[in-house]
């Protein structure tokens, strides 16, 4: 087994992903580092086969802690790198995740002239488990809202692009494929999809009726409105990520919102399926199954 390090592991997707417990096991090692320290940060590293960053892109605008672990991950020696990603494969209209594309870029710069560090963009869509928003399904991933209001039987749509595509993926199912893909011993694909389920915006709401027992309340919003950074629909997203402040909060729920369903217009959640090919025996968790035993039951 390789020596895998990852950096920022007290966050709920890192939590899921690395084998941490509540009582350390004997082969983790926690450290405390500073990230604007090159030299800490090469020592931390060395020995280090695979990194996987899950430092979280709100609370690091200028991406420094990324450049910084990538630099010190080729003077220790790394081979595999996997930066913070896990969710869309375009970050069109979403500004809260452009510094992706800032990792992206200086990725590629640094592998330009020749191949030093092995890379993949874990992409898995949005996480299903979204969709059981207020209910936890996961261990670590807290529930946070969606444009798919289960709950409350109701969506909100671009009008004219109710077939755009979603990819939805279970946080077990991603925890899973990392897994798989860690141990991987062949080369990584620079992209690594994830396509737990690849379905149209009328397909989750026609899911939501069966297990819902009614059709929902759809608010059809227009691509020229949401361009305009207005929100025309009857509700919004009221559930913040614990990363954003309260002053934040308000413009980011509705920012979110409109990027969200202007970028699936555009096919930024039309994620592709490297890591199914990889391992094309691992069955992934239908939609339809996760979300009729989630909601079954409830009010």
């Amino acid at each position: 087994m390789v020596r895998v390090a990852v950096a920022g592991g007290t966050g709920q997707v890192s939590q899921e992903e690395a084998p941490t417990t509540t009582t350390v096991a004997p082969e983790i090692h926690w450290q405390i580092v500073d990230y604007n320290d090159k030299e800490i940060l090469v020592e931390a590293l060395r020995g280090t086969h695979t990194l996987l960053s899950f430092v979280q892109i709100l609370s690091d605008p200028d991406q420094k802690a990324q450049k910084n672990l990538i630099d010190a991950a080729i003077a220790a020696g790394v081979k595999r790198f996997a930066p913070s990603e896990y969710g869309s494969k375009g970050t069109v209209d979403m500004a809260w995740w452009h510094g992706k594309e800032r990792i992206r870029e200086y990725l590629e710069e640094v592998n330009e002239k020749e191949k030093i560090l092995e890379y993949t963009l874990f992409q898995p869509g949005l996480f299903l488990d979204y969709l059981a928003y207020p209910y936890k399904t996961a261990k670590h991933v807290d529930p946070l809202q969606s444009v798919f209001d289960f709950e409350n039987k109701r969506a909100i749509v671009v009008d004219g692009h109710e077939d755009s595509i979603m990819t939805l993926t279970t946080v077990a199912d991603v925890a899973a494929v990392v897994a798989r893909t860690v141990d991987y011993e062949g080369r990584w694909p620079t992209t690594g999809g994830i396509r737990g389920n690849r379905v149209t915006f009328s397909r989750i709401l026609e899911i939501g009726r069966r297990v819902r027992g009614c059709s929902f309340t759809v608010d059809k919003v227009k691509v020229e409105d949401l361009e305009a950074g207005s929100l025309k629909a009857s509700w919004g997203l009221e559930a913040v990520h614990r990363a954003v402040s309260e002053d934040q909060a308000s413009a980011l729920l509705k920012a979110v919102s409109i990027g969200v369903l202007l970028s699936s217009s555009k096919g930024a959640w039309d994620i592709s399926d490297e890591l199914n090919q990889l391992f094309p025996d691992y069955e992934f968790t239908p939609i339809e199954d996760f979300l009729a035993k989630t909601w079954e039951g409830k009010p």
